[in-house]
């Protein structure tokens, strides 16, 4: 085989690490470190991307969201906090619009946080807490990703006559009624009696594992709850639109529809928000950029320290094979030949860092999906493949200057090396 070689160098790289396992194993430990970790940070990163698409996906397509001030990636202001809020009529006003097929307003009752524990629904014996109440319009199923286990939904005048009638959440009917029958039994909230006509189905969650708190609700219509909580004014309202092509047409027809209807003089900026559940996508994705850099930044240090490995030990390497060396010129290796042989020997080295980091860092996905639920990582090929380059750079910038070293020998000095 020719001296010099790729081939070769790949070899007698293979015999090197073989001869000496520990020390390679040693010079080779940063580079492992700071591919694995590129590749479980970033396959964790894939799997709640994958989750969070799934979930905003869930909140309804075509949809937009209508509030008086604004709740995502933004903290309001004093003033946006006083705004006017968003009014029933609004959401029904909004249906007249061209493009507009559904809208629903939806109010929210909590228990404050230092009432957490309170019984929210109650059936004999049996009680559910902490639940939260939430009135709708009878447009809801059409909105949002609402779909019913049992039952019915209530009609338009059950919520013009704020009839006692409740939609329990899959949770909340777990715990009263188990795996009976829950519609058309009385329940008992705050005081009251209502009769149950439907059960909503589990919904989706961001992060796999635990209860999800949307699935602990009771839903009434809208003018029922307004009689439980009048003090609850802060509406939310959803509009469902035709085509996904129209949405900035329809964001201009509410746009211009609520400043009419709210009086906002044509010089002042609109008092009200508009988004859409792909807001969620885009804060997710500013996050999850944030992790990124903290990955880049956490692996680099490994891959330094590889790096710094890799080149020492190559440089002890060109030391203990002076004499070698020496021979290899003497009989008709060129400095392209040692300096080819030298860092494919170093780039080799890394490469095999690479792979094992890349094993490992399989592993280590495949465990936190078996134990931990809530982090769904998924293994990217991607990241895979850039963190093995990376390993393959590292090799190749840390081993030039050893690799020039040997090949810049003097051929008689190297000869006469002990």
């Amino acid at each position: 085989m020719r001296f010099g070689s790729t081939g070769e160098s790949v070899k007698m790289a293979l015999e090197t690490v073989r001869a000496n396992k520990l020390r390679s194993g040693l010079t080779i430990l940063g580079i492992v470190i700071g591919v694995m970790t590129v590749i479980t940070i970033s396959s964790i990163i894939s799997g709640l991307d994958a989750n969070v698409e799934n979930w905003v996906s869930s909140l309804g397509s075509n949809v937009l969201w209508i509030f008086h001030m604004p709740v995502i990636g933004v903290r309001p202001t004093a003033a946006m906090l006083a705004r006017k809020r968003m009014t029933y009529d609004d959401a029904i006003a909004m249906r007249d619009l061209p493009h507009v097929v559904a809208t629903n307003a939806g109010v929210r009752h909590v228990n404050p946080i230092f009432q957490v524990g309170l019984i929210g629904v109650k059936y004999g014996t049996k009680k559910a807490q902490g639940t939260m109440l939430e009135g709708d319009t009878t447009s809801l199923p059409e909105v949002t990703d609402f779909k019913l286990l049992q039952g019915r939904m209530f009609t338009e005048g059950e919520n013009d006559t704020a009839a006692n009638v409740v939609i329990l959440g899959h949770d909340t009917a777990q715990k009263l009624f188990g795996n009976e029958p829950s519609v058309g039994k009385e329940v008992e909230i705050e005081g009251d009696l209502f009769t149950v006509i439907g059960v909503v189905d589990k919904l989706k969650q961001v992060f796999g594992g635990g209860d999800n708190p949307e699935d602990n609700k009771a839903t009434f219509p809208y003018r029922t709850l307004k009689k439980l909580h009048p003090e609850d004014k802060d509406i939310w309202i959803s509009a469902k639109y035709d085509d996904p092509k129209n949405r900035a047409l329809v964001e201009d027809e509410i746009r211009e529809m609520l400043r009419r209807r709210r009086k906002v003089p044509t010089w002042k900026p609109d008092d009200f928000e508009i988004f859409a559940p792909d807001s969620i996508a885009r804060l997710w994705k500013q996050l999850t950029g944030g992790l990124a850099i903290f990955m880049v930044a956490v692996s680099s240090v490994g891959l330094m320290v590889g790096g710094v490995g890799v080149m020492n030990i190559m440089l002890v390497s060109v030391t203990e094979r002076t004499r070698e060396i020496g021979v290899r010129k003497a009989i008709g290796a060129t400095k392209r030949n040692i300096l080819t042989q030298f860092t494919t020997e170093a780039i080799t080295l890394c490469a095999i860092g690479g792979v094992i980091g890349i094993l490992a860092g399989a592993i280590i996905t495949l465990l936190i999906r078996l134990i931990i639920s809530a982090l769904p990582a998924t293994m990217s090929a991607t990241w895979a493949i850039i963190g093995f380059s990376v390993s393959l750079a590292i090799g190749l910038l840390f081993g030039i200057y050893p690799a020039w070293k040997a090949a810049t020998l003097d051929p008689i000095e190297a000869l006469r090396y002990e």
